[in-house]
């Protein structure tokens, strides 16, 4: 699979996206794809369009045609997503341009003119061989991570959690018996820890997972609230420093979600009001599932996006 370039003229190859209103400043939009529904070859030649020449060959310099084709969508999802957010100006999908911090996590690299005033939009971006996801705000730094729920592990989970996670962590995890919710809640903190890393813009290597603990609180205080769920009690998501066991991090909002029946997810955005004791309403999250000039579906409500708890020490 070769990603082709072509040079047609751009809005006659592709039907126009369909606008969608800025998150507001306390909602977060969740976009995912399902690769194995992205079957026509003339739709993945149309992504291929989308893309700088760099992304493009980066992309086929990757191995095999699976690789490929996710490396493609996922630069097309981030790119279609972004693009069809209604601002002041029409943005084109291909013009975008990408930065990344001293990091790496990736940004919009916006064209300032006296004409357009760039939004204050944030992403992350996560991906399996199974899904890709896109996660949006406005105004906080977001992390998101999707893992396969059947996810297998060819490490003893103990000895990989002795290896990567706090010893709260992994206490918690030798205490469940059941080798099969030991692995799925393995999946789960690793999830969490992984968007929480991604929120803070640095990445597993500035804060390796081992330097600070994932707790789950039993709470009346809905950090995110997801239409048409209804959970009477929630668990929030608090993260401790193994250098300073005292300080709790409460300026980050968590969602762990079950996702097509088939990945977890995990949502983490830095917000500032909590800090300042305004977090007094939730924050809306809002799912879609999309094959980007195909189809939108907001998921929202149904049973293809689910809020789970994680386990509570006792």
């Amino acid at each position: 699979m070769n990603i082709r370039c072509c040079q047609r003229n751009f809005s006659s190859a592709l039907p126009p996206l369909v606008p969608i209103q800025l998150p507001s400043p306390r909602e977060t939009h969740f976009w995912y794809i399902l690769p194995d529904e992205v079957k026509s070859v003339a739709l993945l030649n149309r992504y291929s369009e989308l893309l700088s020449p760099c992304e493009r060959e980066n992309v086929n310099r990757m191995s095999g045609d699976q690789l490929k084709k996710r490396a493609l969508l996922a630069r097309a999802l981030v790119r279609t997503t972004i693009a069809r957010y209604q601002t002041n100006c029409e943005i084109n999908p291909r013009s975008l341009k990408f930065r990344k911090n001293i990091y790496g996590k990736p940004e919009v690299k916006w064209h300032k003119d006296d004409n357009f005033s760039p939004p204050p939009l944030h992403f992350n971006i996560s991906h399996t061989s199974s899904m890709i996801a896109c996660g949006v705000t406005i105004n906080a730094p977001i992390g998101i991570d999707v893992e396969e729920k059947q996810r297998k592990l060819k490490n003893d989970i103990i000895a990989f959690a002795q290896r990567y996670f706090s010893p709260y962590e992994v206490k918690l995890l030798t205490s469940i018996s059941d080798p099969e919710v030991r692995r799925q809640e393995f999946i789960k903190l690793w999830t969490l820890k992984e968007a929480y890393v991604k929120a803070l813009g640095k990445g597993f290597s500035a804060v390796p997972f081992k330097t600070f603990t994932i707790q789950f609180r039993t709470s009346t205080l809905r950090r995110f609230h997801l239409p048409g769920n209804s959970v009477s009690e929630a668990s929030e998501v608090i993260v401790e420093s193994s250098n300073d066991p005292g300080n709790l991090t409460n300026n980050c909002l968590f969602a762990l979600l079950e996702v097509a029946g088939s990945h977890y997810a995990a949502i983490c955005v830095e917000n500032d009001e909590i800090v300042r004791g305004e977090a007094n309403t939730p924050m809306k999250l809002t799912v879609r599932k999309t094959i980007p000039f195909v189809e939108d579906v907001c998921v929202s409500g149904t049973d293809a996006v689910l809020p789970l708890r994680g386990i509570i020490e006792q």
